[in-house]
């Protein structure tokens, strides 16, 4: 089986989508800061946005490893429990960053903004989601999923500033 960073490479189609409105790129895995996991567990930049964010695999092992993304303001959250996850939820809701609240209402406010702009939107993200072989959760399933990965799982993986020995903020709360 092809690996899904693969996949992103082959398909122009899906890599623009994830590129904007995704806001994700996997050319930009290196993170301005050093930084590591609490608990010592392996971090590896994989990705990152146009605002210095990065995604970050934990751990060993392959794609389906946990993705915690930092931002360049020094918060930072676990957002998937493995690529495809987290590609889902990029096809989906792409505004995620600017949730507060996670829910439909507040998400379908958002996506009404990019619709503005980008009229085509769900021709686009499903024809992406159909490249790389994904099935798409609803808006609500991703949101709760997000929120559900980043206050439970998300706990164990602390990402510290190393230099200073600092936390970073969590991005999500309760």
């Amino acid at each position: 089986m092809r690996s899904l960073i693969t996949a992103v490479r082959e398909h122009e189609r899906a890599a623009r989508f994830l590129a904007w409105p995704g806001n994700f790129e996997l050319d930009r895995g290196d993170h301005a800061e050093e930084v590591h996991l609490a608990s010592g567990a392996a971090l590896e930049g994989f990705a990152g946005d146009g605002a210095g964010g990065t995604y970050f695999f934990c751990g060993e092992g392959g794609e389906g490893r946990p993705v915690l993304y930092a931002d360049s303001e020094g918060g930072a959250a676990l957002v998937a429990v493995g690529l495809r996850e987290l590609l889902c939820l990029l096809l989906v809701a792409p505004w995620w960053r600017d949730c507060e609240a996670f829910t439909v209402e507040e998400s379908r406010g958002l996506a009404a903004e990019y619709l503005a702009d980008m009229p085509d939107l769900a021709a686009r993200r499903d024809a992406a989601a159909a490249a790389l072989g994904l099935g798409l959760p609803t808006e609500a399933q991703a949101l709760a999923r997000l929120r559900e990965v980043a206050l439970g799982a998300g706990k164990e993986f602390v990402l510290v500033f190393t230099p200073e020995g600092e936390p970073y903020d969590p991005l999500i709360t309760a």
